[in-house]
């Protein structure tokens, strides 16, 4: 999955501190401070955001919510604006937004 930059010049700092981890130069904290200067962040969606997502894929909210490992009470919860998805489910969200279900099945 590729990666989305702030710049092209954070992505060559970033690509260079990945490297640079991966070799055991710096450590997972310091590269984790670089993903949060150089990576842009996810964005939050809405709940109606999120009921068309699921609609568009054609799917109830308990398949929708076995495809992202979550209860389907929590899709209801979130296309009702009661909770927000954060975190891994967030990420899941939004790679279902760009790419369809399929990518995450």
């Amino acid at each position: 999955m590729s990666k989305k930059y702030k710049s092209d010049a954070m992505a060559a700092i970033h690509e260079m501190m990945e490297d640079l981890h991966v070799g055991g130069v710096i450590d997972k904290q310091t590269m984790r401070r670089f993903d949060d200067a150089c990576l842009t962040p996810i964005r939050p969606l809405k709940p109606e955001e999120i009921k068309a997502i699921r609609e568009r894929e054609h799917v109830s909210q308990a398949v929708f919510a076995n495809y992202l490992n979550v209860t389907s009470s929590l899709v209801s919860k979130w296309e009702r604006g009661e909770k927000r998805p954060s975190g891994a489910s967030l990420k899941l969200l939004s790679l279902v937004e760009k790419n369809g279900l399929a990518t995450v099945a």
